[in-house]
């Protein structure tokens, strides 16, 4: 009697942790506007890995090409660049909850918004911050970004 009891207890486990749907360690708190540029208000995070990415640039693509001046291509660099930093943590860029954005020039952040659709094309987006400064780190260089993943499930 008492064997079968542990066996049952066992199978309720084994149920409970392989065949329970999984639940994300994300909640993406969505409004109209905001997803309309590409950014979601807040996310709310519940376990998971915590990758604090630190702030990436595009200066020159993978192939060793300068981006100097393309702000585009310089943007699609740095998505790219976060990309791999989360993959290397075992996630990618679709655990991404938040990324602080340093840009050159206000006008800048209208040509932002269709890139940021290219890499979250769900709408999941990473909540979001832009800082206009004055310069960055190298001629040329038009925005840098960091980013914060949460990488698994509850």
């Amino acid at each position: 009697m008492k064997a079968t009891g542990v066996w049952v207890a066992a199978a309720l486990a084994f149920a409970l942790v392989f065949l329970a749907a999984p639940l994300e360690a994300r909640d993406y708190l969505k409004q109209e506007r905001a997803q309309s540029r590409g950014f979601s208000p807040g996310v709310v995070t519940e376990g998971g890995k915590t990758v604090w990415v630190s702030g990436q640039t595009g200066l020159v693509d993978e192939q060793g090409q300068s981006m100097a001046g393309n702000f585009e291509g310089q943007a699609r660099v740095i998505f790219r660049a976060i990309d791999a930093v989360v993959k290397r943590a075992g996630g990618s860029i679709k655990d991404v909850v938040t990324i602080t954005v340093y840009l050159t020039d206000p006008r800048l952040i209208d040509p932002l918004m269709p890139l940021r659709r290219e890499f979250w094309p769900e709408g999941n987006f990473p909540a979001s911050t832009t800082i206009t400064v004055h310069s960055l780190p190298a001629v040329g260089m038009m925005l840098e970004i960091s980013a914060v993943a949460v990488i698994g499930d509850k």
